[in-house]
């Protein structure tokens, strides 16, 4: 089955908390999450990771944190899928796709900042559903 793709508008960063980016429907398998920065990362430490919190059940880091101190437009942000993996950023011109895929539950995905610091980031995510209904968006 071919992935379906869900891209979300550039979002100025969440202040020092978690905050939802992707609403998810039943069950789904995540084939690749993707963000780029449209809007300089302010300077100073700041920890980004990304969070499944689930409607029923505990908060499940998607990857460790990366610090995005002053990353500039073009970065982009990508993971491995190994919940363990720090977050990876790169402002090469060609980046690694996601090699392992995620399964999320009904809930929500998080983007977590440690600090308050100016930025955007775009994000997309590719996603295949794995039972009747069940979607990203």
């Amino acid at each position: 089955m071919t992935p379906q793709r869900v891209i979300k508008a550039t979002g100025t960063l969440p202040q020092s908390v978690a905050a939802a980016k992707f609403t998810v429907t039943g069950k789904c398998l995540i084939s690749d999450i993707i963000g780029e920065v449209t809007t300089q990362i302010g300077a100073g430490a700041n920890n980004l990771k990304l969070i499944s919190n689930p409607t029923v059940g505990a908060d499940v880091d998607l990857c460790a944190v990366v610090d995005i101190d002053a990353d500039a437009v073009g970065t982009v942000y990508h993971i491995t899928g190994t919940l363990a993996d720090a977050m990876i950023a790169t402002t090469s011109g060609a980046v690694e796709s996601q090699s392992i895929p995620q399964i999320v539950t009904a809930g929500t995905i998080d983007v977590s900042c440690s600090a308050s610091k100016t930025g955007s980031v775009k994000w997309s995510l590719f996603y295949i559903p794995l039972e009747a209904g069940a979607k990203v968006s």
